[in-house]
Order: C-alpha cells, then structure tokens, then sequence
C-alpha cells in the first residue's frame, strides 16, 4: 500500500511539473550585455527585429529556439529565440584581421517571453563579443565591433520603437 502512494506522488508531482512552464529565474550578466524589456508579445517582437535587421542593410542568418520543439514533445516552455545577424563584408574583413573570431559570426540576438506575455530584447555588444579577439596591434578590428555595436543598437531601437 505504501508504495502505491509513493507511486501516486510521484505521476502527481511528475505531472505538476510537466503542466507548469519550465523556466529558469532571469538574471542577465552585467557586463557586455544589452536588455531591454517590452510591452510587446513575442511573436510581435520577432516580427520587428526582423524587419529591423531588414532595414539596416543586415541579414538574418540563423534562427534558433527550443520552444516549438518542446511543444511537439508537449512541453510549455515561453517563448525564446535566438536571432543570428550579420553580412558577408563584416565576415570577409574579419577573417582578414583574426580567423579566430569568426567563431562568434553571426551575432546574435534573444527574444525571450515573460511570464506577462510580453517579450524582452538582449544581445550582447558585439565589442564585448570581439574583445578577446582584439590584440595589440587590433585598432582595425576593436573599429569594426565598435560599428556593429553602433549597427546593433540602430536594429534594437527600430525594433524597440515598435512599442
């Protein structure tokens, strides 16, 4: 008899925890990073950074999100996607100047879902991206993550202004 509560406790809590969205609490990392909370839904949000990036002569290059997947193995979880943005020249200039840092093209930026239904905008700088890539001799590179700092911040507001 004891076991078959323990049992029933157990599909109980099992099944709880399946219902409930599963998300971790959101603490962002101070340094490098830009957030930026909204009024809009999620779905929303993607839409204009998408048009955002559109506009400012950039390129979506990777979409990446585990929300769908959940949903088809019937897990909730909010929404969140990953958003890889860049173009060809920046590539082509920075493999010139450090094939290394390649390795963090394309840059990203996340959309997250609040528990509201509104949705959040965070990326990290691409200067703080590039940094360990940067030596002594790295005006030319520290030049171009400083444009797309300036790039990156021209597609937040556009989209931002959405609201």
């Amino acid at each position: 008899m004891k076991s078959c509560t323990h049992i029933a406790a157990a599909i109980g809590m099992t099944a709880a925890l399946l219902a409930a969205p599963l998300v971790a609490e959101t603490e962002w990392p101070e340094q490098g990073w830009e957030v930026h909370a909204t009024s809009m839904s999620y779905p929303r949000l993607l839409d204009e950074l998408k048009a955002a990036v559109e506009a400012e002569g950039m390129f979506v290059v990777t979409e990446a999100g585990p929300t769908e997947a959940a949903a088809s193995r019937g897990v909730t979880i909010p929404g969140n996607r990953v958003i890889g943005v860049f173009r060809n020249d920046y590539a082509v200039e920075i493999l010139r100047l450090s094939v290394p840092a390649m390795i963090e093209a394309p840059m990203r930026f996340y959309v997250t879902e609040e528990n509201d239904g509104s949705a959040t905008l965070s990326w990290k700088a691409p200067s703080h991206v590039l940094a360990p890539y940067i030596g002594e001799d790295g005006e030319e590179l520290e030049a171009i993550a400083e444009e797309l700092d300036e790039v990156f911040a021209a597609i937040a507001r556009s989209a931002l202004d959405a609201q």
